[in-house]
């Protein structure tokens, strides 16, 4: 999986490509620990447009990111979710604990 993080205000995106899987988590932790150093960031909205594919694995990353998100007061959310990641996503309930936009 490919993670790229840019940043424009208050908000920093980490737009993710490719399979979100266990060997995603040096990379993903990477890039939502750049956009969490950045003291004017807010808001990290994790892009899942061109994500094909994710696993258990991934899920569990995600929920991380949001206890660090929470522990520094700022806010994670989910963008271009779609078809099967959509369905995963539900699936695990995640709906309840993120803000999930397509």
């Amino acid at each position: 999986m490919h993670c790229e993080v840019r940043s424009t205000g208050d908000t920093s995106v980490i737009s993710l490509s490719g399979r979100f899987v266990f060997q995603s988590h040096r990379s993903f932790r990477e890039a939502y620990e750049q956009a969490l150093a950045r003291s004017d960031t807010r808001v990290i909205k994790v892009d899942f447009g061109k994500v094909e594919y994710l696993d258990s694995a991934a899920l569990g990353m995600l929920l991380l990111l949001r206890e660090k998100v929470e522990a520094d007061r700022k806010t994670v959310q989910l963008s271009e979710v779609k078809g099967v990641v959509r369905q995963v996503l539900e699936v695990a309930n995640f709906h309840k604990l993120f803000k999930i936009t397509s």
